[in-house]
């Protein structure tokens, strides 16, 4: 199994009393609860945390892209992205992603992830998400009837833009490019491994069936709701006759490791409580614009991920009731490792999205947390899969081949010849 670190980079102090006065964390939060001040602090704390994740090993660190929202401060997920290619030179660097119906013209979104794949000596995971209701159609005003075709044709300009050579146009419904023709392109060649994050529509898990991309459910209500969208993508996969391939599928899950069960609540529980009750508080008329689900999707009864899972984490609000239901994983180092392997067995995922900071935790329990899980679960898990063959991790350039930071006296070297004796 692969594990990667997701940083959803949320605003760690909204005050107690925020579910009551404020409608939504998302859209509409109330900007007199920011501090710009407090945000340096805060976001140089979270790289703190994704950068000590590769130290620990895991083998993906990853960001994403939100909007006028308290629950994740990633505006540009790239910007971060970015930061880390200097800092880190082994884990992946997965951006799950650049929400790209947004981008006018998606060409910019060919050109940074071209930019970061060759920063990073070719680690970059691109991933193409649909973007949330509130992000897409609320704060960016894009229909929800339009939202999908504005996606599917964005994902078109981009691949043109990384496989044809030289210079290309493009003439689409909502984008019409006379010179398509990116420099840079992308190290890894045609393109860096496609990662589509979903929320559980059908067309998302069928799409990454059909085009071989990795298809990564993003859930906060846990393994044990999976089953069904996982079961849904792997019969797609069966009916196409394509093997069941675990790394072929991904999925986010919030994980608390402690000595001990009683420690793992006692640490945590303040933190967990602070996200499923005041950093998924979205108002629901947010979560679902108008033609934001498709019609299938809206008849198959599945949900908008986000107002399900705020729906659902707000009628059990323990801990013991979000662990029981597997909304998290949490315990001793054996507890967490058993459950997720069940997880794994049940959902065939090969590549686990680890939620190890979340809410209002600080940088010293993260990092406790982090550790806990390097050291005393992740070895446990590594060898599950080996079985198969990863397609989807990035194929980076050999370590000992790529530029490295030059630090210290070494920046102010003098140019050869110069400074010589007499001089």
């Amino acid at each position: 199994m692969k594990f990667h670190w997701f940083h959803l980079m949320p605003w760690p102090d909204l005050p107690d009393d925020f579910a009551e006065k404020n409608r939504s964390v998302w859209v509409d939060v109330d900007y007199n609860l920011f501090n710009a001040e407090r945000c340096n602090a805060v976001y140089h704390e979270y790289l703190d945390e994704l950068e000590y994740a590769e130290e620990c090993g895991f083998d993906g660190i990853c960001v994403n892209e939100h909007h006028s929202n308290a629950y994740g401060m990633m505006p540009s997920p790239n910007i971060m992205a970015a930061t880390l290619t200097r800092r880190t030179n082994r884990a992946a660097i997965v951006v799950m992603g650049n929400s790209i119906a947004l981008y006018n013209p998606p060409t910019r979104v060919a050109e940074e992830f071209a930019m970061l794949d060759i920063l990073s000596g070719g680690r970059l995971v691109a991933g193409f998400p649909v973007g949330t209701s509130m992000d897409t159609n609320f704060a960016y005003g894009v229909p929800g009837a339009q939202l999908r075709e504005r996606y599917y044709e964005a994902h078109d300009l981009i691949m043109q833009a990384w496989h044809e050579k030289g210079v290309t146009h493009f003439n689409g419904k909502y984008n019409q490019v006379r010179y398509l023709n990116p420099w840079p392109r992308p190290l890894q060649q045609p393109n860096p491994p496609i990662w589509i994050p979903g929320g559980g529509s059908i067309e998302t898990w069928e799409w990454c069936a059909d085009m071989g991309y990795l298809y990564s459910y993003l859930s906060y209500s846990g393994y044990m709701r999976a089953k069904n969208i996982m079961d849904g993508f792997w019969k797609r996969m069966t009916d196409m006759g394509k093997p069941a391939n675990p790394y072929h599928a991904g999925f986010a899950q919030t994980v608390c490791v402690a000595e001990t069960d009683a420690e793992a609540k006692e640490l945590y529980w303040p933190h967990i409580d602070y996200f499923y009750n005041r950093c998924l508080h979205v108002y629901p008329g947010f979560a679902d614009a108008p033609g934001y689900r498709t019609n299938r999707t809206v008849k198959a009864g599945i949900k908008s991920q986000l107002e399900a899972a705020a729906q659902n984490a707000r009628a059990r609000l323990t801990w013991e009731g979000l662990v029981e239901q597997g909304y998290v994983i949490a315990g001793s180092p054996e507890t967490v490792t058993r459950k997720l392997e069940e997880l794994a067995d049940t959902l065939n995922v090969g590549h686990l999205m680890l939620l190890l900071q979340m809410g209002s935790m600080p940088r010293e329990t993260v990092m406790y947390n982090t550790k806990m899980f390097a050291e005393r679960v992740m070895p446990n898990l590594r060898s599950k899969f080996n079985e198969w063959e990863d397609h989807w991790y990035p194929k980076m350039m050999p370590r000992e081949d790529r530029a490295v930071p030059i630090k210290g006296e070494a920046r102010i070297a003098m140019p050869a010849g110069v400074g010589g004796a007499g001089a």
